[in-house]
């Protein structure tokens, strides 16, 4: 295995991953204006959607056993472009899929694709990390946002004039293509490192059951921080056209601006972090984030049902200026959240980062099923307004729950301080 690579080819490396972590994102944004139809498309209530995208989940859990074995096996690129392949197979089929139990296996399938991509994706990242000598993550997964901002944009143009099968065979062929060309140029197995990844012979292993209190604290704070954006990735397409009426176009419009100011404060953390602790950002970011996003969701809806009020059109187009306002106010306000709760797992005592990095990844998995469940149930019984003060009194509690972690965090780990998105980290389950 060669220790050193010439420029040239470190330069094709790079760009490679920061093409393929945009077109992850691309893939995996694209459906978020047309999730209203699909919802139609199936025949289910919110409660049942709700259950079909938490359950769901359970195949993101499957590769943490074993996508690292492969890794340490086969190397990352060829894991990396297989399981692209599946992604990209159940995009497509999702467009003709009207059986809500055959979506819920398809949902299931492309959880698992997903999961099993993001390890060997960041795998790779790290590997090459460390080739170079440079903290590069941060950047990578910068550009994973890039991708989420575009895709809601060019999907909710796309969703005004193409037919939701043409939209998704497009993508889905786009981005296979891109994910297998990328693919070409990432570290090859002789070149990534992963056979010194491998474990020794003696590693020390610590039980689940040994594992530090603080840990599952600040699982619950990577849940708290993490639940308002996947909520508004999952329901603001719904939200924008059930209670604001808005069409599909324009209803991608509040998402791709909370994530692209999301991008401006996760590109700025190293920048503030010099002059404030990282858990202190978070702290204020959750504390008038949530206040923000607040407005964000009741103004508007307040507007739209004021009948008394000028024209229904102007309404709706007030009501969208205001959310997007404030939506990109709780944007900057949530960009630290993620980051800064996998920072401070650094300081667990007796775990490695990477130990306590995927156990809190599981823990959040299981959170996040969960929650899908009971936002999907609210949003069927109370109603989008009420189902909404889930994830905002979640992001209020990271913000607390983050105060906490300034007390007891001993040093600011900078090397962590970069920016995670749903991407998540590298992760597997510990014997």
């Amino acid at each position: 295995m060669p220790n050193h690579l010439d420029q040239k080819r470190l330069k094709s490396a790079k760009l490679a991953l920061f093409v393929i972590f945009f077109t992850q994102a691309f893939a995996a944004i694209t459906t978020l204006p047309r999730i209203p139809e699909l919802i139609d498309q199936i025949g289910v209530n919110f409660a049942e959607w709700g259950a079909i995208i938490g359950f769901a989940g359970l195949g993101s859990l499957l590769p943490l056993v074993f996508t690292n074995k492969l890794v340490n096996r086969f190397g990352t690129s060829p894991v990396i472009k297989i399981s692209a392949i599946a992604i990209s197979l159940v995009l497509m089929s999702l467009a003709w899929i009207t059986n809500p139990i055959l979506f819920f296996i398809a949902y299931t399938l492309q959880s698992f694709a997903f999961s099993t991509f993001n390890i060997a994706l960041n795998s790779q990242a790290v590997m090459f990390q460390k080739k170079l000598g440079k903290v590069l993550l941060g950047s990578f997964h910068g550009s994973w946002s890039i991708g989420a901002a575009v895709s809601a944009a060019v999907s909710g143009v796309l969703a005004t004039f193409l037919p939701l099968w043409q939209h998704l065979v497009i993508v889905a062929i786009l981005v296979f293509i891109a994910f297998q060309l990328s693919g070409n140029y990432l570290l090859s197995p002789a070149e990534d490192g992963h056979e010194a990844e491998k474990p020794k012979a003696g590693d020390k292993k610590v039980s689940w059951l040994a594992t530090p209190g603080y840990l599952w604290f600040l699982s619950l704070g990577l849940f708290a921080g993490m639940w308002p954006e996947l909520v508004m990735m999952e329901w603001s397409a719904v939200f924008s056209r059930d209670v604001l009426q808005l069409e599909a176009g324009r209803g991608a419009l509040p998402y791709t601006v909370f994530v692209a100011a999301m991008i401006v404060g996760r590109f700025s953390v190293v920048h503030i972090t010099k002059r404030i602790h990282f858990s202190t950002m978070s702290q204020w970011g959750g504390l008038i984030g949530s206040v923000m996003m607040s407005i964000g969701v009741f103004w508007p809806a307040a507007i739209v049902a004021n009948g008394d009020v000028s024209t229904l059109a102007d309404r709706v187009d007030a009501a969208l200026t205001v959310q997007v306002v404030f939506f990109a106010l709780a944007g900057l306000g949530i960009a630290s959240m993620v980051p800064s709760f996998y920072s401070a797992a650094g300081d667990i005592r007796g775990l490695t980062t990477a130990q306590a990095l995927s156990r809190m990844s599981l823990a959040n998995a299981l959170m996040m099923m969960l929650a899908k469940v009971i936002m999907g149930a609210l949003a069927e019984g109370p109603g989008l307004e009420a189902a909404f003060v889930f994830p905002l009194a979640s992001f209020l509690a990271a913000g607390i729950i983050a105060g906490v972690v300034v007390k007891k965090s001993k040093r600011l780990r900078a090397e962590n301080a970069s920016a995670y998105p749903p991407t998540g980290p590298i992760s597997s389950i510990d014997a």
